[in-house]
């Protein structure tokens, strides 16, 4: 027998509309999200006071779910900061530009070094750390500017920033929204994430090889290649110049790719999954930056002062980039736990939260199959990211995968998993114009143009993981 469906679960499902449509319409869904916190809470507690502090509790709730992957890219971006300023990220790419001889082997090349940097340092950094070394090897072998920044989207902020499986932010927010552990999500993406890197990447290639074949190719250069600003994320070093041998800074282009390398062994042989194999990650990264400012500011005796500056700057980004999923993340996660947690035992008894309620009474109602799941899930991770965060709206996903998977009783890590890598494909920075910039600045291209050779792929790649996945749930 299914659970008496209330008010507060009506409420909910009402602002979850208001929140697609105004996705759709690529407007800010932070007020909508608030409102909608503000009326839950009201129906909740039945007072002003309590409403209105069930905002601040909900943030405040949403902080700490999310604070570890907060802290992991803060401290990844503080730790990137210093290898771009030594120039320990050029020594560590610089020998891998010898098997970019031709255009084919500087486009799947920088993809996939871009790919395996994203997997460590999180694609935007990655964008300064290989972007700069390599991008000049590849236009000189003839792989356009533009092509090359088409290889590094895919590659970073699609094929890795998808599954995320390092640092393991991303399948934490749609794990959490949709009450599934982190490991089955992650399982659950690989053949998606697969999927839909082999077809975009490989269709990208193969447009940029037709197009100039015949003559339609446009390079969308604003700059020379190479020659724009750095990325925001990157930064400019203000301070006098670091001065570090060639010794040590190969020493240390060795040994940093060993210590991650040694982490990733640590995570298979003591089974560390989620938050504890981020720990690992986040810590091996925190003792690397103190240990290269160090040495890289020993001249000047203000090591100590600049471990503290990189790590605000690291800081400064991570908030800024999570400062607009804070807001969604706390109204979601009160689909959930949270709000029991918050405003006690209001719900019916039986409850299992409101998202899993309103599943159980959909599939009262609704015919809902794997086909119907696997395309609403599709789309509505596509819609959430046209506001060109990618990670903002991977909490909605998850809840409405939760949700679709209690009406259909399977495929909830799929469907989970599903909605996540189409939001971040589209909206981490292969589509959305504004969330081009880095790869865009770097390469010296149109951020418009860019997103324009991406579209056709990345549709052909939505299409075929969503077929796919039809198949898995």
């Amino acid at each position: 027998m299914g659970i008496q469906l209330t008010a507060i679960h009506w409420v909910y499902l009402v602002f979850i509309v208001f929140i697609l449509a105004l996705l759709i319409k690529r407007r800010d869904t932070t007020m909508i999200c608030v409102t909608g916190i503000l009326a839950l809470g009201l129906l909740a507690t039945a007072t002003l006071s309590g409403s209105v502090s069930g905002i601040f509790n909900s943030f405040v709730y949403a902080t700490r779910e999310l604070l570890g992957t907060i802290m992991i890219i803060s401290i990844i971006v503080a730790m990137s900061r210093i290898l771009i300023i030594t120039g320990i990220n050029e020594t560590m790419v610089s020998p891998l530009t010898r098997f970019l001889r031709t255009p084919a082997m500087a486009y799947w090349g920088i993809g996939l070094i871009m790919m395996v940097t994203s997997f460590f340092f999180w694609p935007s950094p990655a964008v300064a750390l290989v972007g700069a070394v390599l991008l000049p090897v590849a236009v000189r072998v003839g792989l356009p500017a533009l092509g090359a920044a088409v290889a590094m989207n895919l590659f970073g902020h699609g094929i890795a920033l998808s599954g995320d499986y390092i640092i393991q932010g991303a399948p934490k927010l749609t794990a959490d929204a949709a009450g599934l552990p982190v490991s089955s999500v992650m399982q659950a993406s690989i053949p998606l994430v697969a999927v839909m890197g082999i077809v975009t990447t490989v269709s990208a290639f193969w447009m940029m090889k037709r197009d100039q074949k015949n003559g339609t190719w446009r390079d969308g250069l604003v700059a020379s290649p190479g020659a724009a600003e750095p990325p925001a994320d990157a930064g400019t070093d203000d301070a006098q110049p670091v001065l570090m041998s060639d010794r040590l800074r190969k020493g240390l282009a060795i040994a940093i790719p060993l210590l991650f390398l040694l982490d990733v062994i640590g995570m298979f042989v003591l089974h560390l999954q989620g938050g504890d194999a981020t720990a690992l990650v986040g810590g091996t990264a925190v003792l690397i930056l103190i240990v290269i400012t160090l040495l890289a500011h020993r001249g000047q005796g203000q090591g100590l002062e600049k471990i503290t500056a990189y790590l605000i700057e690291g800081f400064t980004f991570g908030f800024k980039v999570f400062g607009p999923v804070i807001p969604i993340a706390a109204f979601f996660y009160l689909g959930d736990a949270a709000f029991t947690e918050l405003y006690g035992k209001v719900l019916p008894d039986g409850s299992h939260g409101i998202v899993n309620d309103l599943g159980v009474a959909l599939a009262n109602h609704v015919p809902l199959n794997g086909v119907v799941g696997a395309v609403t899930l599709t789309v509505i991770g596509a819609i959430t990211g046209l506001d060109g965060s990618g990670f903002s709206g991977i909490s909605l996903a998850g809840s409405i995968a939760g949700l679709f998977a209690a009406a259909i009783h399977s495929g909830a890590a799929t469907l989970t998993a599903l909605g996540q890598v189409a939001a971040i494909w589209v909206g981490g920075g292969t589509l959305i114009p504004w969330a081009l910039i880095p790869a865009a600045a770097i390469c010296g291209v149109s951020p418009f143009e860019l997103a324009r050779r991406n579209l056709k792929p990345v549709l052909l790649g939505l299409t075929a993981m969503t077929i796919v996945a039809m198949f898995l749930v």
